[in-house]
């Protein structure tokens, strides 16, 4: 009995590791690549009225970060295994096979996998996890190679692919858990796919609404560069807790803009009735977030950027109010909360502290940016935002 329950536990602790690891990435990758990306964009400004793709800039920086801390890979150095615009590809072809509809969905028989092949769909979505599987094996190899798994312990500040693999040698036989190189590459496929596209379209749209809105712009501004004080050489994520406004602009923006519109299905337990209408167990449901944060019945001016709304109030995005939950709520929530909150913060923190804003040629007004949204499990901008970077002296 003894020996099962350390079994068990040891199950457990490998369960709640990748939890662990999303939560307490380390700040000083985070600080290094934004510091990367603030290099970038001062160059461009010293280019005068040369406008900026930020989709792109803050797409690469949660790119960045999540292959450095979950994979090991550095895309500022040499030898990186993938190019930077094929990862936004993956990413991108990887969560549109995961949205696209298929006939086997309506008709689990065979008819619906007849049409499926017919049209080709699984094909499609086959290909591009194969591409995926193929890159996460490419970084398993190497870290095997390099001998990067097996030197350091849970503890160490190893990337999460050696730790994993590290555990993987020094487990039992008989242990409870036998984790797999299949089961390191689902790890990797949720940090990857889950980490990089919803950090990046939080940002975007902040840095959206921001503009549209000089006054919240202005606002914000004005307290980050008063409270951390002229000629500030480099921003830490010490930083972040000294600046309130911004954390407001960052709930308004999950309110208005859930990266992720419609959760994770959820599975009815048992029988409910939800507003005269009866759910049988065993039946998928979808929360519709990004219309739970425009609900006239919750809130006031659903439909206008007022991060003052928050100023007084005990919402949070954490679970625990169920008027915003860009992340879910219970134990399906999202594990990478505090890792894709952090680098929200850090990003927007620098964009806001050393650099001006300013609408590229041709644009007259704020009213000018197209809001269109595109996409299917997580919903960004449409059309990239182009912004003119000034530097802030």
């Amino acid at each position: 009995m003894l020996q099962q329950t350390k079994d068990c536990l040891h199950g457990e602790t490998l369960i709640r590791f990748q939890r662990h690891q999303l939560r307490a990435v380390r700040g000083n990758i985070r600080e290094e690549e934004v510091r990367f990306m603030v290099k970038k964009v001062s160059e461009s400004a010293l280019e005068q009225h040369t406008p900026v793709d930020l989709s792109k800039t803050l797409f690469s920086l949660t790119a960045s970060i999540i292959c450095r801390v979950a994979l090991g890979q550095n895309f500022n150095e040499s030898g990186f295994v993938i190019e930077q615009d094929r990862i936004e590809e993956l990413v991108s072809e990887a969560l549109l096979a995961l949205g696209t509809f298929t006939c086997s969905d309506v008709f689990p028989g065979g008819l619906g996998r007849f049409f499926d092949w017919l049209f080709g769909v699984h094909k499609r979505i086959n290909k591009v996890f194969e591409d995926l599987d193929a890159f996460y094996q490419h970084v398993i190899d190497d870290h095997l190679k390099t001998g990067a798994a097996g030197k350091k312990g849970i503890d160490s500040q190893a990337d999460i692919v050696a730790l994993l693999l590290d555990m993987m040698h020094k487990q039992g036989k008989k242990d409870y858990f036998q984790l797999t190189i299949d089961n390191i590459k689902a790890v990797l496929m949720n940090i990857f796919l889950a980490g990089v596209d919803t950090g990046a379209i939080t940002m975007i749209w902040a840095m959206t609404e921001l503009v549209r809105n000089p006054g919240v712009m202005k606002k914000a501004q004005d307290e980050i560069r008063t409270t951390l004080g002229p000629n500030k050489g480099k921003i830490t994520e010490e930083d972040i807790d000294k600046v309130g406004y911004l954390k407001l602009i960052i709930k308004e923006t999950f309110r208005l803009h859930p990266a992720a519109p419609l959760l994770l299905p959820r599975v009815t337990m048992s029988h409910v009735k939800i507003n005269g209408y009866d759910i049988p167990p065993k039946t998928q449901i979808q929360l519709n977030v990004w219309a739970i944060g425009r609900d006239p019945k919750r809130w006031t001016d659903p439909e206008e950027f007022i991060p003052e709304r928050f100023a007084n109030s005990c919402v949070d995005f954490r679970g625990q109010h169920f008027e915003l939950l860009p992340f879910g709520s219970g134990r399906r929530s999202c594990p990478g909360m505090s890792m894709g909150v952090a680098s929200v913060e850090l990003g927007l923190l620098s964009l806001l502290y050393f650099f001006d804003w300013a609408l590229p040629e041709g644009m007259v007004s704020e009213a000018d940016i197209d809001m269109e949204e595109a996409g299917n499990l997580t919903v960004v901008k449409k059309q990239p935002l182009l912004l003119v970077p000034v530097i802030h002296h």
